[in-house]
C-alpha cells in the first residue's frame, strides 16, 4: 500500500487529490495537512511514502518546507504540486530536492502516474521541465555573463561605462524603453542590484576592451 500526505491549504484541495487517488485500490492518503507545522506533526503519524506538497503554503513557501523535509528525511519523496507551469518554478523544486513538479491543472489526469512513477525510484518530469533542465545544466559550467544574449552583453559594457540609458539608447537606435528592458534581464540574470555591481563585474572579469 503507497500512503499518501497532502498538505494544502485548501480543503477544497485536498479533497479532490483524495477523491483523484480514491480509486486506486493500493493507494491511501494516511494524513492530511494545511500548514508545515501540521506537516511536520503528521510526517510519522502514520509513516507516509511520499508527500503531496502544495507550493503556496501559509508561512513558510513550499520550496522552503521542501528544504526542511530533506533535512529531516532525505530519502522521502516530495512530490511538488502548483499553479505555476514549470517555467517558474519547476527548476528550482527539482533542484530543492523534489521528486516531481505537477500543475495542479494537470492532477485529474497525471497525479496517479507521478506518484507510481516517484514510489517506483523515477523522478515526474514533463518534457517542458526536462528542456529546462537540461538548459540550467548547460549554463551550469558558464561564467554568468555568457549565459547574456549578445545584446544583453552589449549594454551590460554600456552601463559599465557609465553610459545613461538615453545615451546607450542613442548608440543603438532602440527606445529608452528597450534599455531598461534590457536592463532588468541582466540584472536578473546575473544578480545585480545596481549599476556599481554591473562596473565592478566587467572590471574583474576584464571585460572593457
Amino acid at each position: 500500500m503507497i500512503k499518501i500526505l497532502i498538505a494544502d491549504d485548501h480543503s477544497i484541495v485536498r479533497q479532490g487529490l483524495k477523491q483523484i487517488v480514491a480509486e486506486e485500490n493500493d493507494i491511501n492518503v494516511c494524513a492530511e495537512a494545511g500548514n508545515s507545522v501540521e506537516l511536520f506533526e503528521r510526517l510519522n503519524k502514520p509513516e507516509c511514502d511520499i508527500v503531496i506538497l502544495d507550493i503556496n503554503m501559509p508561512g513558510k513557501s513550499g520550496i522552503e518546507i521542501l528544504k526542511d523535509i530533506k533535512l529531516l528525511k532525505p530519502d522521502l519523496p516530495v512530490l511538488i504540486l502548483s499553479m505555476y507551469g514549470e517555467e517558474q518554478y519547476g527548476v528550482r523544486a527539482i533542484k530543492a530536492g523534489a521528486s516531481g513538479y505537477l500543475k495542479k491543472v494537470s492532477a485529474p489526469e497525471e497525479l496517479v502516474k507521478a506518484i507510481r512513477k516517484i514510489i517506483s525510484g523515477g523522478k515526474y518530469i514533463t518534457p517542458a521541465l526536462a528542456e529546462r533542465l537540461a538548459d540550467s545544466l548547460e549554463n551550469y559550467n558558464k561564467l554568468p555573463h555568457e549565459i547574456l544574449s549578445d545584446r544583453e552583453y552589449e549594454i551590460m559594457c554600456k552601463i559599465a561605462l557609465g553610459k545613461t540609458a538615453e545615451e546607450i539608447a542613442e548608440d543603438l537606435s532602440i527606445s529608452v524603453h528597450t534599455v531598461y528592458s534590457y536592463r532588468n534581464r541582466i540584472f536578473e540574470k546575473m544578480n545585480f542590484k545596481s549599476n556599481v555591481d554591473v562596473s565592478n563585474y566587467v572590471s574583474k572579469n576584464k571585460l572593457e576592451d
